[in-house]
This record gives structure tokens, C-alpha cells and sequence, in this order.
């Protein structure tokens, strides 16, 4: 009787995995029930090249972990877009891990020691383009990296290096948009980084022209080997450092030994139905996180973009903004100034005080508003990531302006950031160690009852609050699809508080804010760029911005 009892064990074995497998299809295809076409089912990444976006991907469907994705994508952009972020920068992660808990890892720039004492008295009184030596801030690209990989990583850390070494080893053709800034570089012939993107006669490389970058190939293969040690203690530093003092720089090999990055909890911001995860002061967070909340009293709704309707949900969002600029003071480094008013600037008491000091027929001047002068800045990249297991990066990366400070270090193929310009009009005087105030505001949004998870971050200098707030506006309260909410054109609110109209904004809109006293300039470039991962229902859209000719990847 045993072999009976044998069989009719292994069939009701075979009918049960046929039971499990055909409700594990029926709940898959109850889930993705309404996602449309350009959605993914399990992960995605929005990065600002499909290039780099396909190898963070890639790289998750290895087995490699959110972070793994994001690094992997980021040293992809580093070749793609080396006028906007490299590994002669820094950058800041929040990361969701998959018990929801959310974490910041800050690898900023520092301050170096021997800084020049002067140089806050060498501030331009209006933006423009800052390069040199005195301006480059200690590294923290690869030492956010080392961490984030220590406590996040799957794969092996050389396994993230390796596809963007091949690229910069064998070539690959020169980017559009990388193409349009090298203009940038042709005003000084005499930039040893100009060499970097020239053809044999000198001349500088054309859209679609192969480009290599075979001293940064070495450097990143380095790096894979031999980990985050090779850059800050190892030959590499030693070669770049000779570099930089070569060039009259003040960076010393002290400076990069000593260099640590900063772990901390994210902020939380309740947003309604949604919390809000972002990394403290001196990132720009809590600013966004003030426009947000100021806005969300308002009670905005799709109807909010309709007729009369649009003005107010505009004039109401731009004396928000002027109000904002003046918040932008306290995005100082809390190890070395005190971060109470930028905490203060999250909480709901503080929106519930500004919404009463806006008028919905006038604006005022800037004493109005409490702003100081400042600069407005530009630059940077950002990756968005969200894993099968549900573990969800955000990662703005940064050299700061177009190609940094355009100091370039040969030996290492290496170009340096100009991160201290970022303490021009925010700071009197600066210290040793010190991270410079940023507007970047890597983000994570979730809602339990909604069961929505949004991953979105900008680049863009100043410009990046903009962005992530009428982002963030346009998809969660007025009804607007990722893709709408991230390409609808804005209006920045510069530093002089001035309204900068994105080409294609509403011109009736434009014509009413400046019929109400508003002062209007015409800005040449517009440089906000979001990426955003968002899922809901089980689907997952992911949006690189069309304006730096992005293209997300997914699976």
C-alpha cells in the first residue's frame, strides 16, 4: 500500500503548486490591472541619460540592491555628464530601506584647511561662472559611495564600476547636452580641462564624435580594486593632490585622509496623506518643505489650474517662494551653526503664520519677505531608484557649476568641484571642515493609505526647489500624471526675487502676476531637471526630465 499512498502524495503535491503558481498570476495580474504600457512591474531607475539609467537597471536585475543601482547609474553619469557631477564631488543619498525606516548619507564637500582666509570678501556681487583653485572643496563622492555600499551593497563594489570603465576605455559618442555646454569652455582656450573634449587640431569634439576618458578609466579601476581608501589615502591622492598644488591649490592629503561622511535620520514632514523624507540642513529640504506645506493650506486641487483659478494657485505659489528665499540663510551645516530656524521653517505652525501674511491681489519688496542678498547657483544631477524588495534611493550628486571650478587634475583624469562659491551671500565667514548651505533636496514621499511610494529629486542649482516643489504640487494634489507634472513649465522666484518664466508658461498667467506689481526678468537657461520614480497599485512610472534629454529604464 505504500507506493499508492507515494503517488497520490505527489499529486496532490503537483496540484497545489499548480493552485499556488495560478494564484500567484492571478494576484499579478490584479495588481498591474490599469497600468498603462510605459509602466514597469517590479523596478526602475530615472537618471539623466537612458545610457545611464539602462545600467542602473542592469545592475538591479543582477540581484544588486537600490543602492548598488544608484551607484552604478551615478558613475555612469560622471562620463555622460561630466560638466554637471564626477567623483571630484559630492553628493547626499536618502535611502528607504525595507522596513521603511529612512536614512541620510551626506558626502558633501568640506571646507579645506588651509582655505584662503579672504575668500568670502571674493564673492561676485552677481552669479556667474567661478573657477579656480581657491574655490574646490574636499571630495566626498567616493566616500558616500564606501558607505552606502557597506551598508546596502549586494554586489561586489567593483562589479559597479565596471560598465562605465569600458565606456570611458573604448569611447562612446559625445553626448548632446554635453555638447552644448563645452561652449562654455572654448571662452578660455587655455583650461587644461578643455583638453579633455578636443580633437588632434585642437578644436573642440562635436555631438556624436567619440570620446574617451582613458586617465578617469584608470583612476575608477583603481578605485574598484583597491576601494575608497585608493582615492583618500592611496596613490590617487597623492597624485591628485600634486595636481592641485601644482596649480596653486590648497587641498592637502590631510584634508582627504581626514574627510568623513555624515549618517544621519532623514526629517520627517507630515504632507497630509503623505510623509515626506529628506536630508537636514545643509541641504535645502526644509525650504521645500515650507513651499509644500504653505501651499497644501490651500487646499489645491486640479481645479486649482482652471481660468481665474491658475493666477491665485500662481501668485499665491510665488509670494511662497519669496518668503522661502529668505529661509535660505539657515541651510547652514549644523556642526557649526545652529539648525533650529530651518527645523522651525518644516513645522505646520510656521506655514499656518506665512499663509497669513500673503495677499492674494499684491506682492511687496524684499523687506517685506526679510530676504538678504545671495546668489543663485546651477548644476548638479540626480537619480532616482526603486528596487523589487521595495528599498527606494534618492541621490543628488554635484561638482557644482558647468564643469566645476574647471581645475583638472591630469594625473587622475579627475575634475574639481567649486563647492565653496555655494557659501557666497549665505555666509559672512566659514570654517575648516565646513559643508557649504545646498539647495539639493533628495526626497522620498510615501502614503499608507494611498499605498504610493514617490522617489524624486532635481538638479539645477538654485532651480532645484522649484522643480521638486510644482513637481510634487502637479502630481500628488492637482491631478497631473508624472510625466505632466515634471514637464509643465515653471516660474523660479531667483534670489533678487525676481519671476523667471520658463518659455511655454502660461502667458495669461505671466501678464495677470505682472499686472499685481510682480518684477519680471528673462532668464536665458532654465536648468530644472527632475527624476522621479513613483509607484502606485502595484505599477511603477518612471520619468527622467526631457529638458536634460533624460530617458528612464525599468523592468
Amino acid at each position: 500500500m505504500a507506493k499508492p499512498t507515494l503517488k497520490l502524495c505527489m499529486c496532490l503535491c503537483l496540484v497545489l503548486n499548480s493552485i499556488v503558481i495560478i494564484g500567484v498570476l492571478c494576484v499579478a495580474l490584479l495588481t498591474h490591472q490599469g497600468c498603462s504600457d510605459e509602466d514597469f512591474g517590479k523596478a526602475a531607475v530615472a537618471a539623466d541619460s537612458e545610457m545611464c539609467s539602462k545600467i542602473g537597471r542592469d545592475t538591479l536585475r543582477r540581484g544588486g540592491s537600490a543602492v548598488d543601482g544608484a551607484i552604478a547609474t551615478l558613475v555612469c553619469t560622471s562620463i555622460i555628464h561630466p560638466q554637471s557631477m564626477g567623483i571630484g564631488g559630492g553628493s547626499i543619498f536618502t535611502i528607504r530601506e525595507k522596513d521603511g525606516k529612512v536614512k541620510i548619507i551626506n558626502s558633501r564637500e568640506t571646507v579645506p584647511k588651509g582655505f584662503n582666509s579672504k575668500l568670502m570678501t571674493m564673492c561676485p556681487k552677481s552669479f556667474q561662472l567661478m573657477s579656480g583653485n581657491d574655490w574646490i572643496g574636499v571630495p566626498g563622492e567616493i566616500r558616500g559611495y564606501e558607505e552606502a555600499h557597506r551598508r546596502y551593497g549586494r554586489l561586489p563594489w567593483a562589479s559597479l564600476f565596471e560598465p562605465t570603465i569600458k565606456m570611458a576605455r573604448e569611447g562612446f559618442p559625445l553626448p548632446p547636452v554635453l555638447a552644448r555646454f563645452l561652449t562654455v569652455l572654448d571662452k578660455d582656450k587655455t583650461l587644461p580641462v578643455r583638453n579633455l573634449f578636443v580633437d588632434r587640431d585642437g578644436n573642440l569634439l562635436k555631438e556624436g564624435d567619440t570620446l574617451r576618458f582613458e586617465k578617469l578609466a584608470d583612476t575608477l579601476e583603481i578605485i574598484a580594486e583597491k576601494g575608497a581608501d585608493a582615492f583618500y589615502t592611496g596613490d590617487i591622492a597623492r597624485d591628485l593632490i600634486s595636481d592641485i598644488q601644482e596649480a596653486g591649490g590648497k587641498l592637502s592629503l590631510e584634508d582627504l585622509s581626514l574627510f568623513s561622511v555624515q549618517v544621519l535620520d532623514a526629517w520627517k514632514v507630515p504632507l497630509g496623506d503623505y510623509d515626506m523624507y529628506i536630508p537636514p540642513p545643509p541641504a535645502g529640504g526644509a525650504v521645500l518643505s515650507f513651499i509644500l506645506n504653505t501651499m497644501r493650506g490651500y487646499k489645491p486641487t486640479p481645479a486649482s489650474l482652471e481660468g481665474q483659478q491658475k493666477t491665485l494657485t500662481f501668485q499665491r505659489y510665488v509670494e511662497t517662494s519669496k518668503f522661502a528665499n529668505a529661509l535660505r540663510r539657515f541651510l547652514s551645516d549644523p556642526r557649526f551653526r545652529s539648525s533650529k530656524e530651518a527645523l522651525a521653517a518644516t513645522q505646520e505652525e510656521f506655514a499656518e503664520r506665512t499663509r497669513a501674511m500673503i495677499q492674494d491681489s499684491q506682492t511687496h519688496d524684499a523687506q517685506y519677505y526679510n530676504v538678504t542678498p545671495s546668489l543663485d547657483s546651477m548644476g548638479t544631477t540626480h537619480v532616482s531608484v526603486l528596487a523589487e524588495d521595495g528599498m527606494a534611493v534618492s541621490i543628488t550628486s554635484t561638482i557644482n557649476h558647468i564643469f566645476g571650478s574647471r581645475v583638472f587634475s591630469p594625473k587622475t583624469g579627475i575634475i574639481l568641484n567649486n563647492e565653496l562659491s555655494d557659501f557666497c551671500g549665505k555666509a559672512s565667514s566659514i570654517q575648516a571642515g565646513e559643508q557649504p548651505p545646498s539647495s539639493m533636496s533628495p526626497a522620498i514621499l510615501y502614503s499608507k493609505s494611498k499605498k504610493h511610494t514617490m522617489v524624486v529629486g532635481g538638479s539645477g542649482g538654485s532651480m532645484i526647489i522649484t522643480g521638486m516643489a510644482l513637481t510634487i504640487m502637479n502630481h500628488l494634489w492637482m491631478g497631473k500624471s508624472l510625466k505632466d507634472a515634471i514637464s509643465a513649465p515653471v516660474v523660479f522666484v531667483d534670489s533678487k526675487n525676481a519671476l523667471n518664466f520658463e518659455p511655454n508658461f502660461d502667458k495669461g498667467v505671466e501678464e495677470n502676476l505682472k499686472a499685481l506689481g510682480h518684477v519680471v526678468e528673462q532668464r536665458k537657461m532654465f536648468y530644472n531637471v527632475i527624476n522621479a520614480v513613483s509607484k502606485k497599485d502595484g505599477c511603477i512610472t518612471a520619468v527622467s526630465d526631457e529638458r536634460k534629454l533624460g530617458k528612464a529604464a525599468g523592468y
